[in-house]
């Protein structure tokens, strides 16, 4: 798996304009405020040594460290070697105190794509944001944010996988006209300027699930803050298939 730090000029309304007062809610919805009495706070946007902080010694500090460990986690899934990791009592207490997670895995609802298993990871090892054929609104966005600013994590990994249905759903609505039911109109509206017409069928859909992916991939990749951390050499952002026939991850160039 190979992380693409490159990014798209892109004028995209759900971020435009969106990132400084994006930041302030997240800073006053998750610390809260002092006549509140909030016991939450954020520590700095990105601690000098994340290593150093309790229980973090092995936790990858970089998006190459991040990424093997996730090929390898991968790695153990697929062959049916899983460790399940991070899950004794011992894990549980110190994590009591605080999270540290290495990557952000933004994936699909689907319940055949859970992160942790498909990576073979445990508690405090991923944060793991999902929606939906991986489709961007202000909280995904936010979500994201939170890990990479306030968390310090070096890896966005954007996950789409084999026959996703809202993928599906988003072709079949664009090839008939139809109207999709409440909400899911919105996720086949985003989903719509990713589908490949130059393939037919399945394989229409096959393209769309990839291309889905690269794009949200490099919308995350252009969000100001996001691609700030990319510039600094703190930040990869990375798009992958999860094939559900060998459970293996593919990275998308």
């Amino acid at each position: 798996m190979h992380a693409s730090n490159a990014h798209t000029s892109n004028t995209d309304p759900v971020r435009e304009g969106a990132a400084p007062s994006r930041r302030a809610l997240l800073r006053t919805a998750v610390a809260g405020t002092a006549a509140a009495g909030s016991v939450l706070a954020l520590g700095p946007a990105f601690p000098a040594s994340a290593a150093a902080q309790p229980g973090t010694a092995d936790r990858p500090t970089t998006p190459q460290q991040a990424l093997r460990e996730l090929e390898a986690g991968n790695r153990r899934w697929r062959t049916l070697r899983e460790q399940h990791p991070h899950e004794s009592p011992s894990t549980r207490l110190r994590l009591a105190t605080g999270q540290h997670p290495f990557a952000v895995v933004l994936g699909c609802v689907d319940s055949r794509v859970p992160p942790e298993l498909v990576f073979d990871q445990g508690l405090g090892d991923l944060l793991t944001v999902r929606s939906a054929g991986e489709v961007l609104d202000e909280a995904v966005l936010g979500s994201i944010a939170y890990g990479v600013l306030e968390l310090a994590i070096p890896l966005v990994l954007v996950l789409g996988h084999q026959s996703c249905g809202a993928v599906g759903a988003a072709v079949h609505a664009d090839e008939t006209g139809g109207r999709l039911p409440a909400h899911i109109q919105y996720l086949a509206d985003q989903i719509r300027p990713s589908i490949d017409h130059g393939q037919q069928g399945d394989a229409r859909v096959a393209a769309t699930i990839d291309a889905h992916a690269r794009r949200t991939r490099d919308r995350l990749a252009a969000e100001p803050d996001l691609a700030r951390a990319v510039s600094a050499g703190r930040l990869a952002v990375a798009a992958a298939r999860y094939d559900l026939r060998d459970q293996r991850v593919r990275t998308l160039s």
